[in-house]
């Protein structure tokens, strides 16, 4: 019987809108976060233009809203988010598919630069393997950087290995949507880019 490899990107392919600004909106609510946004925006068009890094940009936004934030709080927040807010974030087509992946069998991975805080329970509530951005946790609180590297890129590649032997799957299915997921897609036999 055939080994079958499904990883799925998670912002932008299984879901319709970025769940980091959407998480940031539900934690703090809808003026603080248009407050904090107007003040970070030379961050967000440095990011647009390419002038600064993905990660880099993820740390200045993670700091300005989470700095100091215990652990325990953040965590339960995630959670509440994941039960309550990112169902509804989910594109219908994405899930039909993720869904059919798991009727078949398939090893089911998604692997997100979002952090895992909010990405993780989401994947554990239909039982999938998920692969996200690690926050740096300083004496139970957040500091706002992110633990090792951001999951972005050749990242994902490189965590994707440390789990997984490649050569045991015999098909290797794909979906991404930005050039962050494009070294992903490489090591697929199928791509869906920007399909979903």
């Amino acid at each position: 019987m055939s080994k079958r490899l499904v990883l799925f990107d998670f912002d932008g392919t299984l879901t319709q809108k970025d769940t980091l600004f959407q998480f940031i909106r539900y934690y703090h609510g809808a003026i603080i976060f248009l407050a904090g946004l107007a003040v970070l925006s030379p961050v967000l068009v440095f990011l647009k233009l390419g002038l600064l890094d993905n990660g880099k940009a993820k740390e200045i936004v993670l700091r300005f809203f989470f700095k100091d934030t215990p652990l325990e709080i953040f965590n339960s927040r995630c959670s509440d988010f994941a039960q309550k807010r990112i169902p509804a974030l989910i594109r219908p087509s994405a899930m039909l598919r993720l869904s059919n992946a798991l009727k078949d069998q398939s090893k089911v991975v998604v692997v997100s630069a979002s952090p895992e805080n909010w990405v993780m329970p989401w994947c554990n509530s239909l039982n999938i393997q998920c692969i996200a951005t690690r926050l740096q946790v300083v004496d139970q609180r957040i500091s706002g950087k992110i633990n090792g590297k951001n999951c972005h890129g050749k990242e994902k590649v490189t965590r994707i290995k440390e789990v997984l032997s490649l050569d045991d799957f015999d098909q290797i299915i794909a979906y991404g949507d930005s050039k962050g997921d494009r070294e992903m897609l490489q090591l697929a036999h199928q791509v869906h880019y920007q399909s979903l």
